[in-house]
């Protein structure tokens, strides 16, 4: 099992649900800061020049959240998602709203902040997108109250991909007004298979 991956990206995810697992990977290393997601031999891995990418003997998958979902499926003894229906229903939904009603919204601020030229940034879409991130956090923040994971009583696959979202959210100071995602925040990355937070990713790679 090979997982192409790179620093601080979503591909924390996938690293963190296959450590949490005790899944032996191989760990290939794309440095999207070099150009090296267009390289060609990358390109015939995925097409879309996007990372995490999971290859598992003859399947390839890449989105972080198929791969975890997938992993969870693989293998059912871990317990990386509720075996009761109407729990891994919760856990679907908070999957999907965390990639979906959070994920985006962070994208236009790291678009529009770091990412794009400075000629095709929309400042005026930084304050929309982070206050349509603050609607939904409070969502997620009424939810949490009383629960130490987001759907069922034990940690799944989702609040790895939940927690690695709401770190970066953190990195833009989104959280201010959600004590109790802050605590899960800290609770998660607490857990000894943690990958490091996204600001001491980059810290390294600036050193």
């Amino acid at each position: 099992m090979k997982l192409y991956e790179f620093g601080p990206t979503r591909s924390l995810r996938v690293r963190w649900t296959l450590e949490e697992m005790g899944v032996p990977f191989e760990s290939v290393i794309v440095n999207l800061m070099e150009g090296a997601h267009h390289a060609p031999e990358f390109l015939r891995v995925n097409p879309a020049a996007r990372i995490p990418v999971l290859v598992d003997g003859p399947h390839v998958l890449n989105e972080s959240a198929a791969i975890v979902l997938y992993l969870a499926d693989k293998y059912p003894d871990r317990g990386m998602l509720p075996a009761d229906v109407a729990e891994r229903g919760q856990a679907y939904r908070w999957l999907f709203f965390t990639v979906t009603e959070l994920e985006q919204p962070l994208w236009r601020i790291t678009r529009n902040t770091r990412l794009y030229p400075d000629a095709e940034r929309v400042p005026g879409d930084v304050p929309i997108a982070s206050r349509e991130f603050e609607e939904m956090a409070a969502v997620l923040e009424e939810h949490m109250r009383g629960r130490e994971y987001v759907a069922g009583s034990r940690v799944s696959v989702v609040d790895f991909v939940l927690a690695w979202t709401l770190d970066w959210a953190s990195e833009h100071e989104l959280l201010g007004a959600c004590p109790t995602l802050l605590a899960y925040l800290d609770r998660m990355y607490a857990r000894p298979h943690a990958p490091p937070r996204i600001a001491e990713v980059f810290a390294r790679l600036a050193s």
